[in-house]
């Protein structure tokens, strides 16, 4: 295979051609967190200094809970471990690749017995490092590598070994760095305005459900009905793989997990049913799609369009009747609190979460 122009090809994959491979344990050193025999639950107080266990680790930022730190004697007695400005502290157990960068306000703060600190040699970002650190690719590497039955624990060998591509010089790695932090404020700052207008769309809807805000040119009594009055609830079929003897088609059947939390269809099987059952769970522009089986009971989705997908046995389609409700109305009604707090009441948990058939009658 040709190479790309300014590439070539190395132990780790394709990297530029002013990219070097080291391993990690030429780059930093690395310290183990204090065996548990010489930090105790005892020793600890409230609103001392912090300790940094994986725990605190969160979306590379420490996040300290201060009821877990120890008094200022007590560092002083476990100075090797103590974080300094530009360290990556790392969690070592459990979830693999859970790493953040010190900041000048943590500078003192104590590696716990669960971290370990990885401390940049002269010439290497740390910063750099911890994205590193954290991408999927050196993620997989860490797990194969490590060592533990029923959970990962990484070791300094484990990190030594490890091979990582990265600029030759410190500019580039901090440049790299820099840009991909950027990025992922505006990501974040995406995600939280998504949230508020979320957060704005449920107001809206629930005061518009319960008629709590009416519409212009809108006006009278409302009537409280039940969801069986107003629509009928159809159980679908899970269809084969293959056609069968008699006539069959192929359709997209939806399963419980092809919904998505917000409401939105994520995926469908291919499946063969017969003519029959396809008239009988085929899904019509308005019907609501309800997972009725499973996780994620009471998700829901509404179909926007004729002869395109099947119900499985494992949802309900919700289809109102013609002249008594309107699809999309009933869609966000099942969507609104009230819907979703009468799903608790109405489940049945034995072995398999499964929705009551009472939920259609109760719910208002």
């Amino acid at each position: 295979m040709e190479l790309k122009p300014g590439y070539k090809q190395t132990e780790v994959g394709l990297i530029p051609e002013d990219w070097d491979v080291k391993r990690l344990g030429e780059v930093a050193r690395f310290r183990t967190g204090p065996f548990g025999s010489a930090l105790h639950k005892e020793d600890y107080t409230d609103n001392g200094i912090p300790i940094v266990n994986p725990m605190h680790i969160v979306d590379a930022a420490i996040v300290p809970t201060y009821e877990m730190t120890i008094t200022a004697q007590r560092a002083t007695e476990l100075a090797d471990f103590r974080l300094r400005q530009g360290d990556i502290v790392i969690g070592r157990r459990g979830e693999m690749g859970r790493c953040a960068v010190v900041a000048a306000a943590q500078d003192g703060w104590l590696c716990g017995t669960g971290s370990m600190i990885i401390r940049a040699n002269q010439g290497y970002s740390a910063e750099f490092l911890q994205l590193i650190l954290s991408s999927k690719p050196v993620i997989t590497s860490i797990e194969n590598a490590s060592v533990g039955s029923t959970m990962i624990n990484l070791n300094q060998g484990v990190l030594n070994g490890l091979k990582v591509a990265l600029p030759s010089n410190i500019e580039g790695q901090q440049a790299i760095a820099t840009s991909i932090k950027a990025v992922g404020s505006q990501v974040e700052a995406l995600q939280s305005l998504i949230t508020k207008k979320r957060q704005l769309k449920q107001a809206a809807m629930q005061e518009l459900l319960t008629g709590k805000r009416r519409l212009p040119g809108f006006a009278g009594k409302w009537e409280t009905v039940a969801i069986s009055q107003v629509a009928e609830k159809i159980t679908g079929f899970w269809g084969r793989t293959e056609p069968g003897s008699e006539a069959m088609h192929s359709t997209s059947v939806i399963r419980a997990g092809d919904i998505s939390e917000d409401g939105r269809l994520i995926g469908a099987a291919r499946r063969y049913l017969s003519h029959h059952e396809s008239s009988l769970a085929g899904c019509r522009t308005g019907d609501t799609v309800m997972t009725a089986s499973g996780n994620g009971l009471g998700k829901s989705w509404t179909c926007d369009q004729d002869g395109v997908y099947s119900a499985s046995n494992f949802v309900r389609i919700i289809r109102p009747q013609r002249g008594k409700a309107d699809g999309y109305f009933v869609g966000f009604a099942l969507k609104s609190r009230r819907a979703r707090s009468k799903l608790v009441e109405h489940t049945a948990t034995s072995a398999y979460p499964n929705l009551k058939p009472s939920f259609f009658n109760l719910i208002r």
